[in-house]
């Protein structure tokens, strides 16, 4: 099969419905007016592309149920995590000193607020962090937000660790790349943000549950490597190795489609292994079972939402 039929497959065995919000062509256009205000040098072919890349309707499928004005924060994070990608991962790449720079200045807004200053972190960049920061940090509880600094942090060390090792050449084995994967993905990103949609953000030791760090684990993992199928072919000549498919090639001999075979297999074995999970988690009480509900739910729509956004995004052109 194509990579494209591939992930139409896939696409087709998830169980999970998807959705998406009324709002996202709105807020798509919102962003489209926004950015050139930001001061982001963008002629016409740029934002051209940032269009087809339809972060909106990204952030739309994965919190369908925000409002329009929360739809706007949401995808303004999730622009501004996609260009900091593009900065650390695209051609002119940020050197490892530069991302760590960058992730400095990052969690000092994230931490101090809009007031803070640091050279990691200025420019477009940072206004664009700052307006998608403002909603969040004054509507959700302090331990909601270091918790998400704490997921930010994570994110920009595995960017970090990954720059590293092209740098030096190194390559990761299969079970050293799942974990780094793991970091570099921002899906423990976008698992808080489901609680600042609702309003109704976990206690700490409720998120943390070993049964439902499982579940936000899987899903991290279904979402990851089926970005690595639709990325496969750019990531031959980019990543450093740094694809779940490449990884199963260099440390187990394959052949590419053998490496792609088995990818396949251990995403629909997680994915049977996601809803099993999903089915066992017990009951916190009828004051956090709402929004125990609403976490799942949220880790639920970024497995789903990933899979369709990426059949609908040029980020990831494919054929079926």
């Amino acid at each position: 099969m194509t990579t494209g039929e591939v992930l139409w497959t896939l696409r087709a065995e998830c169980p999970i419905p998807a959705r998406l919000s009324p709002h996202a062509d709105r807020v798509h256009e919102w962003l489209l007016r926004l950015l050139p205000e930001l001061g982001l040098p963008l002629d016409d072919a740029a934002l051209h592309r940032l269009s087809r890349g339809a972060f909106a309707r990204y952030a739309g499928r994965l919190y369908p149920d925000a409002t329009e004005a929360d739809l706007r924060s949401l995808t303004a994070l999730f622009t501004w995590f996609f260009l900091v990608d593009d900065a650390c991962d695209g051609p002119g790449r940020l050197a490892p000193e530069q991302i760590r720079a960058l992730r400095d200045g990052t969690l000092a807004l994230l931490h101090d607020g809009p007031r803070a200053r640091h050279a990691g972190l200025t420019g477009p960049l940072r206004r664009l962090l700052v307006l998608a920061w403002r909603e969040p940090r004054r509507r959700m509880p302090a331990r909601w937000r270091l918790r998400f600094a704490d997921a930010v942090a994570r994110h920009l060390d595995g960017t970090w660790r990954e720059a590293a090792n092209k740098e030096a050449g190194r390559r990761p084995g299969v079970i050293e790349y799942v974990e780094l994967r793991r970091a570099t993905s921002a899906a423990d990103v976008s698992y808080p943000l489901a609680e600042f949609v609702t309003g109704r953000p976990l206690p700490d030791p409720v998120y943390h549950h070993p049964l439902l760090r499982r579940v936000a684990r899987t899903g991290n993992d279904l979402l990851s490597w089926y970005n690595d199928l639709a990325s496969l072919d750019r990531d031959r000549a980019t990543s450093g190795g740094h694809n779940l498919v490449l990884a199963m090639q260099d440390e187990w001999g394959l052949s590419p489609a053998e490496a792609v075979d088995r990818v396949v297999e251990r995403w629909q074995e997680s994915m049977r292994r996601f809803v099993a999970l999903r089915a066992t988690v017990p009951s916190f009480g009828p004051a956090l079972d709402t929004a125990v509900g609403d976490h799942l739910d949220g880790v639920a729509y970024a497995v789903r939402g990933t899979i369709d956004w990426t059949l609908e995004s040029a980020r990831y052109p494919t054929t079926a």
